[in-house]
């Protein structure tokens, strides 16, 4: 797939996913909620990164605000000091947030609250199109995979969890060198 084709699927799935309406974006992340409430892997996990929707993402709060509330939860927030990588902060609703560069809503922190990326058991990721075998479109800033390059080397690896709707499922995505494939995928 050329970058062309990428950018041309990519708008195609913004538009889809912004299309929908609200009481539709309702509707899924409850149907989200159900699924990830019967996954083995967030019932075992400690601490889960998940995200804030934006663009009319799947929003995965609804879970875990419910079902997984005792878990240590975590936003990505952008390093100030490495552009292009993301951190991960401690977050529960009523946190003080602030927007970063993108307008984004990040918890307000201190640098010892963050959590080394390698500690983490599961990072639920947004995404644009994904398929069958693990292969995820993102934005198109690689902040994810910049930050998630180097888990090779780390202790342990967090399980990287795409979350998305179910149109967002393309027969093929073929992977750029320095995509970071996932683990799973959870829709609606």
């Amino acid at each position: 797939m050329q970058q062309a084709d990428r950018r041309k699927l990519r708008r195609q799935m913004r538009r889809q996913r912004r299309a929908l309406s609200r009481g539709e974006r309702l509707a899924a992340a409850e149907r989200l909620a159900r699924r990830l409430r019967g996954s083995d892997e967030l019932l075992r996990a400690r601490r889960v990164a998940l995200y804030l929707p934006a663009d009319g993402e799947l929003d995965p709060r609804p879970a875990l605000l419910d079902t997984f509330s005792h878990k240590a939860l975590y936003l990505p927030v952008l390093d100030p000091l490495r552009p292009g990588i993301l951190r991960f902060a401690p977050w529960r609703p009523g946190v003080a947030m602030t927007g970063n560069r993108f307008g984004i809503p990040e918890p307000r922190y201190r640098h010892g609250e963050l959590a080394p990326v390698w500690s983490l058991d599961v990072i639920l990721m947004p995404l644009v199109a994904w398929d069958r075998q693990g292969n995820r479109l993102g934005m198109g800033g690689g902040f994810y995979d910049r930050t998630l390059a180097p888990r090779r080397r780390w202790p342990s690896r967090p399980r990287l969890v795409g979350v998305g709707y179910r149109f967002q499922e393309v027969p093929e995505l073929e992977m750029a060198r320095w995509d970071v494939p996932l683990d799973a995928v959870v829709t609606d």
